[in-house]
């Protein structure tokens, strides 16, 4: 596939193979770093707000920057009943959150994008309502035992085993969920003047 032109040279500061898999989908061609930052925020932060000064946070842990290079960094948030749910530590913490997620019915995931460059950063989000059907206790330790889900927020991955048997609805864009707002991302590299 022929990548779009882009002004920058593309830097995706994450190690996620998802969000990898994405930006080369959306035909961008860029290079991926690690970037290795504490991902603690203040406590008055809600939903959207915890997803974009996260990816903020993580675009600001990159000192490598050139001039000629845009780097693109992204933070999810499964936000249920008023609280944020964060990677799974183990399998009794992913246990506790699907059980949750399952209960609750309905939750929201909110993905968000810092882009940044030597002079300028900015920042945006999406949100998507996923709603889960009740899952039962052996299909949530299937889930856990054989995907060991604990690199996703909210310890599942929408386009995994649990979202084929388990989402019955969203509302909202399906790679939001996944953890890059592609749509969003696109209109804003192209309003910024970024892609032709």
């Amino acid at each position: 596939m022929q990548s779009l032109n882009s002004k920058y040279q593309l830097i995706l500061g994450s190690k996620s193979p998802r969000r990898k898999e994405l930006l080369e989908a959306l035909g961008l061609s860029f290079k991926q770093v690690n970037i290795d930052v504490d991902e603690i925020y203040p406590d008055s932060l809600e939903g959207a707000e915890i997803a974009e000064f996260l990816a903020c946070l993580k675009a600001r842990g990159y000192s490598e920057l050139a001039e000629n290079e845009l780097l693109i960094c992204s933070d999810t948030v499964v936000w249920c009943n008023n609280e944020s749910l964060a990677k799974a530590k183990d399998a009794d913490e992913a246990k506790a959150m699907l059980e949750k997620l399952s209960y609750s019915k309905t939750h929201e995931v909110i993905s968000a994008i810092c882009l940044k460059t030597k002079d300028f950063e900015i920042v945006f989000s999406d949100s998507c309502k996923v709603e889960f059907k009740e899952l039962s206790k052996e299909e949530i330790e299937y889930y856990i035992n054989t995907f060991q889900p604990y690199d996703k927020a909210g310890a599942y991955g929408i386009q995994e085993w649990i979202g084929m048997i388990g989402i019955q609805k969203i509302e909202g864009s399906y790679f939001t969920v996944m953890g890059l707002p592609t749509h969003l991302l696109y209109q804003n590299l192209k309003k910024l003047n970024i892609i032709d």
